[in-house]
């Protein structure tokens, strides 16, 4: 099976290069700039693809004419999107549009990479089914490009996924993990807040459930998350206690302490029932998560 990546060079890119190459898949990566997946072993195709540009879609879609192309490339950073509209709609929604219509030329399943952040929040977690209502221009953001996916005229599928965590070498964010980890570890007090929750999930799982996905040519909307309702505080004091580190630094704050230009829903994470009947999706937990993220520091 030939699958082509986009967004190679982010954190769930470069976990699916690597995943998808140890189970014998033809590997197409593409994304904008260098190719920075360079320290794996087995060889795979890389391509320099601007998902806005049409006349570059075409083409390499055209060239490697793959059996699936997994979307993770977007633009994720929430505050940014409210504040950067226009190129945010043009990433994540007219982009799609583009990648939609040339899947469509050979009937390549198009598997596409939404997000929690299409529902508000007052009624989590969340089934498929459930009715979505964004607060944030990313949210209606993600939203509106899963109408487009919907549309299509190809096989598709939705993987909707929630706060994910993991490392890789060279990554330009950061994550709660390794932010607690740093701050305590140089004894510098953390506010964190706890009245927000998700179901925060292993870059390893997400992927996992993106090649679940391509591998049965599965069809319509999945939860791909992990399994623990937490909020940012519990995931602090986990990472704490894993790393043996002084909690007392943590100090528990509301929401409402911090100014941010977007909105974000209070309690969203996922029911994964659906995913793990069709597809056999099994998460880890977040300690387990933790472990593993501490095995590639």
């Amino acid at each position: 099976m030939k699958i082509l990546i986009t967004g190679s060079n982010g954190l769930l890119g470069q976990k699916l290069v690597k995943l998808l190459l140890e189970k014998d898949m033809e590997v197409i990566a593409t994304s904008r700039g260098a190719n920075r997946v360079t320290y794996l072993s087995k060889p795979f195709e890389y391509s320099e693809l601007d998902i806005t540009n049409a006349i570059q879609v075409d083409e390499v879609i055209k060239k490697y004419r793959p059996d699936a192309v997994i979307h993770t490339a977007a633009m994720t950073n929430v505050d940014q999107c409210e504040k950067e509209q226009a190129e945010c709609r043009n990433l994540n929604v007219d982009a799609v549009g583009l990648l939609v219509r040339a899947c469509e030329t050979s009937n390549i399943h198009f598997i596409h990479l939404s997000t929690d952040f299409i529902f508000d929040g007052e009624s989590g977690p969340y089934r498929e089914d459930d009715q979505p209502n964004p607060i944030s221009f990313y949210g209606q953001s993600k939203l509106d490009a899963e109408e487009i996916v919907k549309q299509a005229n190809c096989d598709w599928a939705i993987l909707r996924t929630v706060l994910v965590y993991g490392i890789t070498p060279g990554m330009s964010r950061s994550n709660i993990i390794l932010w607690v980890k740093e701050n305590l570890e140089n004894g510098k007090p953390l506010n964190i807040v706890d009245d927000q929750w998700r179901t925060p999930t292993l870059a390893e799982d997400l992927a996992t459930g993106c090649f679940l996905v391509a591998k049965q040519r599965a069809t319509g909307v999945f939860n791909i998350s992990g399994e623990e309702m937490l909020t940012p505080f519990e995931m602090a004091k986990k990472t704490a206690d894993y790393f043996n580190l002084d909690f007392s630094l943590v100090t528990k704050v509301d929401a409402s302490t911090f100014s941010q230009s977007a909105k974000r829903p209070p309690k969203t994470g996922f029911i994964l029932d659906k995913a793990k009947e069709v597809l056999g999706y099994q998460p880890h937990s977040f300690e387990e998560g933790i472990s593993i993220l501490d095995e590639q520091v």
